[in-house]
């Protein structure tokens, strides 16, 4: 009985010339446009120096900061009310303020001040502008100090080097964090919104009077309208897969078969929470507001863009609700760190429930009515 039933269903998305397309092309777009688009990483910040030593540790100074790849040198202000002029047009983001005797200072009493001056229309900018150029400074200093050591030769100074290492994703790029995490996004859309607007589309078109004057249970009648997504989820991740390493050279440290293991259980879990969504809708329309409403919120408290441990203390309690969350940790885990099975047990736990309580109420839900 179930076979017929999912050649039906089958029937019915490939009759449909815009489902597959967006199947195949959904997820290819997402991954294409978004790591690029929705990018956090702070590139380019507009740069404006006031200089008021001009001595040979002053224009090493800004060549240092120019070097470094974040700073673009927009312009070299005369004194400190017009480099704050360029704040105030948006023509610069920081400025950076030398003081007079700068270089003499550096030497005769080994300590110099500077201004640093940031923008803070834009606070994540200004924030890790100021941040980043202060580091710059530091090593500045660090290179400076490390110089004299060695050109001092009757004295021996101890010196300690300190080299900072990142575990996991060494080069800090935002796009191999937020990559993992837009393929659960693509998973959520397409395997949350389809079966939402599955059963209520029956309703509409009049197929579903006959499906239910049939001895078909209950039980049978959802496994038949979860397998197909459970394939079509299948497709969308292996598609996701192939876009990450051909375009971003991104494959899992860890296994794929404990992303695939994990996408099995958070597939069904979605899909039942769609087809709930879908039996309590009269109309696709009512099915598809409904859907975004929850979708917008469990997007956005999934950690997808925000860490969960940045979150206010209450809405960190509601993300233990929430499906995403626990996915994308998965898939973060296996794909920067290696993660296996093993070490997932709190997410295999949670995603277990959410599945086993999504399809059971659908299961319930169904009213067999004509």
């Amino acid at each position: 009985m179930i076979k017929f039933l999912l050649e039906k269903e089958f029937k019915q998305i490939f009759r449909n010339s815009f489902l597959p397309r967006m199947i195949l092309l959904f997820p290819v777009m997402v991954l294409l446009v978004f790591p690029i688009a929705a990018n956090f990483e702070i590139k380019n910040i507009n740069l404006c120096v006031v200089d008021n030593d001009h001595s040979s540790y002053s224009n090493q100074l800004v060549q240092k900061v120019i070097s470094s790849g974040y700073y673009k040198l927009t312009s070299v202000a005369e004194n400190s009310k017009k480099a704050l002029h360029q704040i105030e047009k948006d023509e610069a983001d920081i400025i950076l303020e030398i003081p007079a005797n700068f270089e003499k200072d550096l030497v005769r009493e080994q300590t110099a001040h500077l201004l640093i001056s940031a923008n803070s229309v834009n606070g994540t900018k200004g924030g890790l502008g100021s941040a980043y150029l202060s580091g710059i400074i530091t090593d500045f200093s660090s290179e400076v100090r490390e110089k004299w050591i060695q050109s001092a030769s009757s004295a021996k100074f101890p010196f300690v080097e300190i080299v900072s290492q990142n575990r996991f994703n060494p080069h800090l790029s935002y796009k191999i964090y937020m990559i993992p995490a837009l393929m659960v996004m693509v998973l959520t859309m397409l395997c949350g919104f389809l079966p939402a607007l599955n059963i209520v589309g029956e309703k509409e078109a009049g197929t579903m009077e006959q499906i239910n004057v049939t001895p078909i249970p209950k039980f049978v009648f959802i496994i038949s309208k979860l397998l197909p997504y459970w394939i079509i989820g299948f497709t969308v991740i292996t598609i996701a897969f192939g876009v990450a390493y051909a375009v971003y050279g991104l494959s899992p440290m860890g296994s794929l078969g404990t992303i695939y293991f994990f996408a099995a259980i958070y597939i069904l879990g979605i899909s039942g929470f769609g087809l709930v969504i879908s039996n309590y809708s009269n109309t696709m329309q009512q099915a598809m507001f409904v859907m975004y409403f929850f979708m917008l919120i469990l997007i956005l408290m999934s950690g997808l863009f925000t860490p969960i441990n940045s979150m206010a203390e209450w809405a960190q309690y509601i993300t233990i609700f929430n499906p995403l969350k626990y996915f994308m940790q998965v898939m973060r885990m296996v794909y920067l760190k290696g993660s296996g099975i093993s070490e997932l047990g709190t997410q295999f736990f949670a995603l277990t429930c959410f599945a086993v309580f999504f399809n059971l109420w659908a299961i319930l839900n169904y009213r067999k009515t004509v």
